[in-house]
């Protein structure tokens, strides 16, 4: 399966879902969305989801591309 992610998506899922792990679900890194989602009623995720949504945003494409777009040999 070949899927490419886009940072606007997850810049935009971070900031105003981040509470809930959506962009964690949506970047492939399921684990991180499962605790997100466990402690969402602290509202912590929602200030670090928000946080890593301004880096997503500030993240250079070529970096962005090489930690979540790798292309998978099987």
């Amino acid at each position: 399966m070949n899927s490419e992610h886009n940072k606007v998506v997850a810049a935009l899922l971070a900031i105003f879902l981040g509470s809930f792990g959506i962009h964690k679900f949506y970047l492939g890194k399921i684990g991180q969305g499962v605790v997100y989602l466990l402690f969402c009623w602290t509202f912590i995720p929602g200030i670090i989801g928000f946080i890593e949504g301004i880096f997503l945003i500030a993240m250079p494409d070529s970096k962005f591309n090489a930690q979540y777009n790798q292309q998978q040999i099987r």
